[in-house]
């Protein structure tokens, strides 16, 4: 029988710091770089949990969203709202309250209060902020983590193929084939995946990989004409398409170890998302 998938979200806004109290200051600036502070600072987080299941005939529901939303409250608002997850949380007590952990911790609290036997729970995601999240995905024979960040850039582009003749190209892009070219604010998503360091519990150096995409995205194709501009673009028509594949070949392998790449979304627009795995095939469903 075909699979359902529901997503219900919940918020709650908490404090945390990456800092060990048995270890000295100057272990926990090196672990923790620029984010280690005694007393941390706080998020609006969101937590989306997704359960997959038959859709009962009887119903027409998966589950009851009711049942939901009280396992939500049970295993993650409850406990975390408007605490200092390092100093008020048990379990992050020796357990550093990274998104990472964060979105593990979600996910065991949820199965434990979720007890729904028709339906599963899939992938778990949490928000600390638009530009950063954690996905706990389950659906896989072994759970994988992986950490999104995300960024826009401003650039212009004509969508012009080499091989084709100035007819033929206006007669497939229509406008967009204008000689001088239209513009976006693209957005860009760049997932990476991997286990987390068992101490600090962070997938990847947070600066390091924003280092990265500040290079290899931002200096590169920020406010610049694509066509002309960009070397990648010679030979190539700059179709968002294209652009996916260029940001993930310049990206690959780049990401700072043991963390990997995973997945590269280009948003062109609100209504164009353009999504490559590489080599990979992506979870179901995504978040």
């Amino acid at each position: 029988m075909a699979t359902m998938y529901l997503r219900r979200r919940a918020a709650f806004s908490a404090a945390h710091a990456y800092w060990f109290p048995h270890k000295t200051d100057e272990e926990n600036r090196r672990l923790f770089g620029a984010w280690a502070s005694r007393w941390g600072h706080g998020h609006n987080y969101i937590v989306e949990v997704t359960v997959a299941g038959a859709v009962d005939e009887r119903t027409g529901m998966v589950v009851n969203i009711v049942d939901v939303d009280r396992a939500l409250k049970q295993s993650v608002t409850g406990p975390l709202a408007d605490k200092h997850l390092t100093y008020e949380v048990p379990h992050f007590a020796d357990t550093p309250p990274t998104l990472e952990n964060i979105a593990r911790f979600a996910a065991e609290q949820f199965a434990a209060h979720f007890r729904e036997p028709a339906a599963r729970l899939t992938p778990v995601t949490v928000w600390e902020s638009p530009t950063l999240w954690a996905t706990l995905y389950l659906e896989n024979p072994q759970a994988m983590l992986a950490l999104t960040r995300s960024l826009d850039f401003a650039a212009s582009h004509r969508l012009h193929a080499p091989g084709l003749s100035d007819d033929e190209n206006c007669a497939l892009f229509g406008k967009c084939n204008n000689p001088h070219g239209h513009g976006h604010n693209y957005g860009v998503e760049v997932t990476v995946a991997g286990e987390p360091d068992p101490v600090t519990g962070m997938l990847i150096d947070l600066a390091a990989l924003d280092a990265v995409l500040e290079r290899e995205i931002m200096g590169r194709f920020d406010h610049k004409h694509l066509n002309e501009d960009m070397p990648d673009f010679a030979a190539i028509n700059p179709t968002s398409e294209n652009l996916t594949r260029v940001i993930w070949e310049h990206l690959e392998n780049k990401i700072p170890a043991p963390a990997r790449l995973y997945r590269v979304v280009v948003k062109e627009t609100d209504r164009n998302y353009f999504e490559y795995y590489g080599a990979t095939s992506p979870p179901c469903p995504l978040p």
